[in-house]
């Protein structure tokens, strides 16, 4: 027994001794990215005020777990947050998120040294989250900072390396892989979606938005900027692609704000009622709700109800993938149009331009208020009167809009649930054209039980836009 034991005694230590040779010159090549990049990222502190009417008690719930240090008993309070950002040039420029800097009444930043720094908002861009802050060296050295990789041509698989500051814990290191790309995420605040995200699952927290993503060779493919709810799914975060940033740097620092390039028009999606209504093959695409007077929109032939099909030959899945197709395009370029019109493909040349203001048309006819020739559709759920001027006046309604007037809805209708009153312009159903009372008439005398419609209205002070819903 004392032998066994000896010689199991014996085979352990020379097992470890083996053990202690396996891979001995072997550096894994996370710690040499890491080594020559963490100087260079940054945590941030934001102190601005707000108001609020949260429960103290939920104003306590979300001080211990995000860090928000509140006043309970007032209509304002101090509210501290913070985030990550990395130096992109030597002159103490750093990127970050919008929505870690905006509204800051103080912005400390942190170096991975420990000192820290004031720090100036140059200007950012809540649509695309991204923001640019700069710090300036009180001995005029030149700071560390990263370059950029290309964020055009990620392989799924490749090393995804984050380095932030999750729930305070400065300068973690999380990896991964690129997971995916193109991904688009609906914003927490429902405000809109991010759009051609990078999908990674190295570990992205609270705290982790505005630092750098990171490929093996220590350059900066995206910047961190969202998370799925826990309660969703776990290892999965988001970066913004480094070369969409890299084309409003410029802007920023010189305007402070991006000039994105515009075409004029306001889009919806197509959901499947109004899929049903028009006729239409898929969901695919961007209906044309309103094209601005006088836009390249305009001046190139586009029309409301058009349905863009391609941009630059790409297909147009939805309203915010074409909105991001449009912002990545050089200011001055011209871009070919796919649409469909009324079941016609036609292609289109416009021209991408800086937004410019356009000028509300103001209609100055005096005629008294008046509602004529009122016809209803209780199938519809709304009354309509010829426009006159009178009613132009009174609800401020442009001379160049075309249709009849919405003088009631039913209140327990599907239109009135979904946001239509008196005082809209209904301009077509299903894409035929309304100038009278008649022509609704004519129209809605051929709808049916069961079917879907689509009605595009004009909403004085909003706009146009299309309302799809069933009829029952």
């Amino acid at each position: 027994m004392r032998k066994f034991l000896a010689f199991s005694m014996i085979l352990f230590f020379v097992g470890l001794t083996l053990f202690g040779y396996v891979n001995p010159d072997y550096r894994n090549p996370v710690i040499n990215v890491v080594n020559a990049t963490a100087d260079a990222v940054v945590k941030i502190d934001v102190e601005k005020t707000v108001s609020t009417s949260v429960d103290p008690f939920m104003e306590e719930f979300f001080k211990r777990f995000f860090g928000e240090q509140q006043n309970p008993f007032g209509t304002e309070r101090k509210q501290t947050s913070l985030g990550s950002g990395f130096l992109f040039d030597s002159e103490g420029h750093i990127l970050t998120n919008e929505h870690v800097v905006h509204g800051a009444e103080t912005i400390k930043v942190t170096m991975f040294s420990g000192r820290t720094y004031d720090a100036e908002y140059i200007g950012g861009d809540s649509e695309m989250d991204i923001a640019i802050i700069k710090i300036n060296h009180e001995n005029g050295s030149d700071f560390p900072y990263l370059e950029f990789g290309d964020s055009d041509n990620l392989q799924i698989g490749q090393v995804a390396i984050a380095i932030g500051n999750p729930l305070g814990f400065q300068h973690t290191v999380t990896t991964g892989v690129v997971s995916a790309t193109e991904r688009e995420i609906p914003k927490p605040d429902n405000s809109g979606y991010y759009t051609n995200l990078i999908q990674t699952d190295a570990a992205i927290n609270p705290g982790n938005s505005g630092g750098p993503l990171l490929n093996i060779h220590g350059e900066v493919i995206g910047i961190n900027t969202a998370i799925v709810n826990p309660m969703s799914g776990t290892n999965l975060g988001f970066a913004i692609p480094i070369n969409d940033v890299n084309l409003f740097i410029e802007d920023l620092i010189k305007y402070g704000k991006l000039q994105k390039p515009q075409i004029g028009v306001k889009i919806m999606n197509i959901d499947e009622n109004t899929k049903e209504a028009l006729n239409l093959d898929s969901t695919e695409g961007a209906i044309v709700v309103e094209v601005t007077p006088g836009s390249p929109a305009d001046k190139a032939g586009i029309k409301p109800q058009d349905i863009i099909l391609e941009f630059l030959g790409e297909e147009v899945k939805n309203k915010e993938q074409l909105a991001s197709m449009i912002r990545r395009q050089e200011i001055g370029k011209t871009a070919t149009i796919k649409i469909d019109r009324n079941g016609e493909i036609l292609e289109l040349e416009v021209e991408l331009l800086p937004p410019e203001e356009q000028n509300e048309i103001e209609d100055k006819s005096l005629a008294p208020k008046e509602i004529t020739d009122e016809k209803t559709s209780e199938l519809l759920g709304i009354s309509v009167s010829e426009l006159t001027e009178a009613l132009r006046r009174e609800y401020k309604i442009a001379s160049n809009v075309k249709g009849v007037f919405i003088s009631d809805v039913d209140t327990a209708s599907l239109a009135y649930r979904m946001g239509l009153r008196r005082g809209a312009v209904l301009l077509s159903i299903n894409r035929q054209d309304i100038s009278s009372t008649a022509d609704f008439q004519e129209i809605v005398s051929k709808l049916k039980k069961g079917q879907s419609v689509a009605l595009y209205v004009y909403i004085p002070g909003e706009g146009s836009l299309m309302l799809s819903y069933p009829l029952q």
